[in-house]
């Protein structure tokens, strides 16, 4: 069925969560989901498919960065019939008024990657979220008391980037943080038709050196988890 997923045709649900980290693909099964199985272990990068208050649904692992990523959102897609990923991962903050801990939902995302130079010779793709996803998250969050900000994301193909103050430039412009997925997940997820929106949790800031500590980590994690299961 896949190169890269060794799963059956029926072991994969039609909602994915997709952290970066496989590891944390193993601990969202473990923590959240009942009866739930581990369908990939190719090359380490784990998947588990379980029940959530009674609804079947599945997580996996993507790795880090664009080209890794969209080797999975492609195969769940068009090898299993996935019609919906979530993106589940950390961010750094690009702004002040954007801390430790806070919640971003990802309305579009822009990119240092040239993932779309050859699909829009001489044109810009802007790669946004799926609305319906995007305002039931938001509706989740409100009901719940979690505060949510919501904005453009930049998916940064370095994570060592060679000048510490280019971020700058995208804050002057409203971009809220960085991470490495969403604009390659946005991108697909049009191509093919499927809804997808990336939420993303602050583990550390660019504007203030400040970093997460793993009980503050483990504790938004769990908030972000909790959103995306329940709008799945």
């Amino acid at each position: 069925m896949s190169v890269h997923i060794e799963a059956n045709k029926n072991d994969i649900a039609n909602t994915v969560l997709m952290p970066g980290d496989p590891l944390r693909a193993k601990w969202i099964s473990e923590t959240f989901f009942e009866d739930a199985f581990c369908y990939n272990q190719i090359r380490g990068m784990l998947g588990y498919t379980g029940f959530y208050k009674g609804k079947r649904i599945s997580v996996q692992g993507s790795g880090m960065g664009i080209p890794s990523s969209m080797i999975y959102f492609q195969e769940l897609i068009k090898a299993y019939d996935v019609k919906t990923i979530i993106r589940v991962g950390t961010a750094g903050s690009y702004q002040k008024n954007v801390k430790i801990k806070d919640i971003v939902l990802a309305m579009a995302a822009s990119t240092t990657s040239n993932i779309n130079s050859s699909r829009f010779t001489n044109a810009d793709f802007a790669p946004t979220a799926d609305f319906e996803l995007f305002v039931q998250a938001l509706q989740y969050a409100k009901e719940n008391n979690i505060p949510i900000k919501a904005g453009n994301v930049l998916s940064l193909d370095e994570f060592y980037e060679e000048n510490p103050n280019s971020y700058k430039k995208w804050a002057e412009y409203g971009v809220l943080c960085a991470e490495m997925e969403t604009a390659g997940l946005y991108t697909i997820a049009a191509k093919y038709n499927i809804k997808a929106l990336s939420i993303l949790t602050i583990s550390d800031s660019l504007v203030t050196g400040e970093h997460a500590s793993t009980e503050e980590r483990e504790s938004t994690l769990k908030e972000m988890i909790e959103i995306a299961l329940h709008i799945s």
